[in-house]
C-alpha cells in the first residue's frame, strides 16, 4: 500500500470516470483506492478538459485514529473518516493530517474533504432524502416545559429572590 500524505486523493472502487482518464490507484479498504500520481488540481483539470466536473463538496471531516506506526494510525483515522461519507460522493481529498508521537504508538487526527466527479453540473438527491415541511416556528413553550426542560430558566428563579430581597432590604428605614 502506498503512503498516505496531505493532499492525496481516494476514490470509490466503482467510480465512472470520463472516457479517456485513467487513473493508477492502489487499494485501500472498504471499497476505496489511493490515487497515486495526481493531486486535487490537476486531477480537475483532467476532468474539465473532458467535459466533466469535479465538484468539492465540504470544508472536512475530522477524526482521529491509533496505531502502532505512522502510516498504521493514519490508516485508520482514514477509515473511520470514510465510513461517514455518503454514498453521493465518490472522492475524498486528505486535507490535513497532525501526527503525535507517543512512546508506545501515534495519534492522528486526520481532515477530509468530500468530492464528486460527474459529467453533469448538478449534483444528484438522492432518493432517501425528503423535501422538510415547512411548519410554523412555535412562538411559545409547551405547557409543561419545566418537566421537558428542566434545566431552562433555572436561574431565574434565584436572580428574581436575589433582586426582590435587595430591593426590599434598601426600601426598609433603618
Amino acid at each position: 500500500m502506498r503512503n498516505i500524505a496531505e493532499e492525496s486523493i481516494l476514490i470509490r472502487e466503482q467510480i465512472k470516470l470520463p472516457d479517456g482518464l485513467k487513473l493508477t490507484a492502489d487499494e485501500f479498504r472498504e471499497g476505496w483506492n489511493v490515487v497515486r500520481t495526481t493531486n486535487v488540481s490537476q486531477l480537475e483539470k483532467q476532468v474539465v478538459s473532458r467535459g466533466w466536473n469535479l465538484i468539492k463538496i465540504s470544508d472536512g471531516l475530522l477524526r482521529c485514529g491509533v496505531g502502532g506506526t505512522s502510516q498504521e494510525a493514519i490508516a485508520n483515522a482514514l477509515r473511520l473518516s470514510l465510513r461517514h461519507v455518503g454514498e453521493v460522493f465518490n472522492a475524498v481529498e486528505v486535507e490535513h493530517i497532525e501526527l503525535t508521537q507517543y512512546p508506545w504508538f501515534f495519534l492522528v487526527r486526520i481532515q477530509i474533504s468530500t468530492m464528486r466527479i460527474q459529467q453533469s453540473a448538478a449534483l444528484p438527491i438522492p432518493d432517501s432524502h425528503e423535501p422538510l415541511s415547512a411548519k410554523p416556528r412555535q412562538r411559545r413553550l409547551p405547557i409543561h416545559a419545566d418537566a421537558l426542560y428542566p434545566q431552562f430558566g433555572s436561574a431565574m428563579p434565584l436572580l428574581k429572590q436575589m433582586l426582590t430581597s435587595t430591593r426590599t432590604a434598601q426600601a426598609r428605614p433603618q
